[in-house]
């Protein structure tokens, strides 16, 4: 029933980037201007320029992703730019279908790419305000490291990272 694969050209930005105002729905209504709230077709495709994404499907429906990112070269978050460490971001799973594990499924997709790619430590970031997925990025073995006050957003975020073996 799940499946995960890497982004294919025959994928749909389009489709993708509808997903994510609707996995971000939640948080743009606690107030949150998550890039993901509302997002264009081409700011969708630019943040997966660079990196691997990963798409979840359930019975052959997209219902999630997520991009993996080597190091980056620089960032405002200086712990992004840290030599080993990969980046999770633009990570989504569609709301109807939260809890199936599909989230926990694509972070394993992206610690794995992180893991062959010879990165040690994989991090993401999220607002303080969203204490119900730190919890769940918490438990899957991810520890508080850093904080970051993006350009342009109304909330502090939490950076979280997970040292891979």
């Amino acid at each position: 029933m799940l499946q995960i694969r890497p982004f294919s050209s025959t994928d749909s930005i389009i489709e993708i980037t509808f997903l994510l105002h609707r996995a971000y729905a939640r948080l743009g209504d606690m107030g949150l201007n998550y890039t993901a709230v509302d997002q264009s077709t081409d700011v969708t495709a630019k943040r997966m320029s660079g990196g691997q994404c990963f798409i979840a499907e359930w019975s052959g429906a997209l219902a999630g992703t997520i991009v993996a990112q080597p190091t980056y070269k620089t960032n405002e978050c200086e712990y992004f730019t840290r030599p080993g460490v990969a980046a999770a971001h633009q990570f989504a799973v569609e709301p109807s279908l939260q809890g199936y594990g599909i989230g926990r499924a694509l972070l394993t997709a992206a610690e794995t790419w992180a893991l062959e790619g010879g990165f040690h430590e994989i991090a993401m970031d999220t607002a303080e305000q969203a204490t119900h997925l730190i919890e769940l990025y918490e438990g899957l073995g991810y520890r508080r490291v850093s904080w970051v006050q993006w350009s342009g957003k109304v909330y502090r975020s939490v950076v979280l990272s997970k040292s891979l073996k």
